[in-house]
């Protein structure tokens, strides 16, 4: 395993981290358990989760996880998050999470979810800071963190306001152009940089001949060369995969294992490969699946994913009739009230696509 410094930290993580929010089956406790193990047996020593993935179900998963990982004389970092803005609901979170994950500090506590700076200034107002502070004050968080979907220059203005010590954001050989700005606050700042969907929500493995380029020799797996790609960033503490199980831990370990890193000439080319192929590509977060109109929104940027993807005539009807078994008329109930867009972590047009999603089936 290889380690990277966390930002001003001084902590040394692995630059595999371990996402706790794609369990396999978690109800399968001892599954879910074994998985970590293998991770941490495997030189992992970064497990990040949060109270909503699976109900609170993988808070409680990792702190049977922990404690074995702790039992076995391995050392580990827990990271999770909070939604959270007043002090009184933070606190009150806090020491749940701290209950579930069978620890007495968190290594780091992330501000959960800022997607626009307006969200970021109402926590703020809430009073949501100073609790963090105080909860460092008191040794409950050692690290003040934020998670954000903020792109552009919005992420550098949120990350140079100097109150935190480390971001986890989104990003992956996709989509990278959208949040590069980042690095220019994390190097100026000297914060620590987890990244999460580093397979793009499994859509790069999903689709293999197109991320094919990824690859610096054709026995290489796609999996491997994604997040090969993301370990020549310097400025990346760690890279978070969400594992399914124990078999998956392997494989990236295996990654690991035959990391051989670019030069920056190197990295830039293969940025400039990648730049204009796959801009606007649905994660799949389900943020927008709040729909008033009750259309499945994410479904149907499922489907519009395979249009871009593949670039076929009948991709988006395919999809909707074969994977999703959805009719594309569904997306006429748009109102364009824009609450799927405000919730849009990566701000795509989800309007003017439901639009020519609709109008497809008419058409063809």
């Amino acid at each position: 395993m290889l380690y990277r410094t966390y930002g001003k930290t001084g902590k040394e993580v692995s630059i595999l981290g371990f996402g706790g929010m794609r369990f396999a089956d978690i109800e399968n406790r001892e599954a879910g358990v074994r998985a970590m193990v293998a991770a941490a047996e495997g030189g992992v020593n970064y497990f990040d989760t949060a109270p909503a993935y699976f109900g609170t179900k993988s808070e409680e998963t990792f702190g049977e996880g922990l404690a074995e990982i702790k039992r076995r004389g391995h050392d580990y970092f827990v990271s999770t998050k909070t939604f959270k803005s007043k002090p009184s609901e933070i606190r009150a979170e806090i020491e749940a999470q701290l209950k579930r994950l069978r620890v007495d500090s968190i290594d780091f506590y992330h501000i959960w979810c800022v997607t626009n700076l307006a969200n970021w200034q109402e926590r703020k107002a809430d009073g949501a800071l100073e609790e963090f502070l105080r909860l460092k004050d008191e040794g409950l968080i050692k690290h003040i963190c934020v998670s954000s979907h903020l792109i552009g220059d919005e992420i550098k203005e949120l990350l140079m306001e100097g109150v935190f010590e480390g971001v986890l954001f989104g990003y992956s050989a996709y989509n990278f152009r959208t949040r590069e700005a980042a690095f220019d606050a994390i190097r100026a700042k000297g914060l620590g940089a987890v990244v999460m969907n580093p397979l793009g929500g499994g859509l790069i493995p999903q689709h293999p001949e197109l991320f094919a380029f990824l690859k610096r020799h054709p026995s290489e797996g796609v999996v491997a060369a994604a997040l090969r790609f993301l370990w020549d960033h310097r400025e990346i503490s760690t890279t978070l995969v969400g594992f399914g199980n124990d078999t998956e831990v392997k494989e990236a370990l295996e990654a690991v294992e035959g990391y051989e890193p670019r030069d920056e000439g190197e990295l830039a080319a293969l940025k400039s490969a990648a730049a204009s192929s796959f801009e606007g590509i649905c994660t799949g977060c389900g943020y927008c699946d709040d729909c008033p109109q009750g259309i499945p929104i994410p479904k149907l940027m499922d489907a519009y994913n395979q249009q871009i993807l593949t670039q076929g005539k009948n991709a988006i009807l395919d999809r909707l009739a074969w994977h999703w078994s959805i009719k594309a008329s569904e997306a006429a109930a748009c109102v364009e009230c824009g609450q799927c867009e405000e919730a849009c972590t990566q701000h795509l047009p989800i309007i003017e696509r439901l639009q020519e999603i609709a109008a497809k089936e008419k058409v063809e």
